[in-house]
């Protein structure tokens, strides 16, 4: 079954998220992004560039040809992940659950102090829940919840 994971906490949802996906890279874990809003993920793409000056995180969007052969993939259509990607990871930049998560080992939720965030994601752990899943709290200034 699919491990869903909450980070709480964020200063920054798309920083964080950045910081995550690095980590997820540096650990040779393949990683699709998804989010249906273009406009946050074309944020989190140019932010993947700039984050940080002293690494590299290859990212591709879905539709480009190497995406296949690119540890990040970003996408805002369903995400779906290869049959060769082993068991790679879903980190969810959407207010919604992605559809058809539950073909990857594990989800990353990331949710700032924002209250319309924080809702967001309050809903999405039900429906992980009501789908019989059971959500992991992380607490990102360190305090496990």
């Amino acid at each position: 079954m699919t491990r869903i994971d909450f980070a709480f906490g964020a200063s920054d949802r798309l920083r964080a998220a950045c910081q995550a996906t690095r980590k997820r890279y540096q650990a040779g874990q393949r990683l699709v992004v998804y989010c249906a809003d273009g406009a946050r993920l074309a944020a989190f793409d140019r932010m993947l560039w700039a984050f940080d000056d002293t690494s590299f995180v290859p990212h591709v969007l879905a539709s480009d040809p190497l995406a296949a052969d690119t540890p990040v993939v970003l996408t805002a259509a369903a995400p779906q992940a290869a049959a060769n990607d082993g068991e790679p990871w879903l980190l969810n930049l959407d207010d919604d659950c992605p559809p058809g998560y539950d073909g990857f080992a594990r989800v990353l939720e990331i949710v700032s102090g924002d209250p319309a965030e924080r809702q967001a994601a309050r809903q999405r752990w039900r429906t992980y829940q009501a789908a019989g899943h059971e959500p992991h709290s992380h607490d990102l200034a360190g305090r496990t919840a």
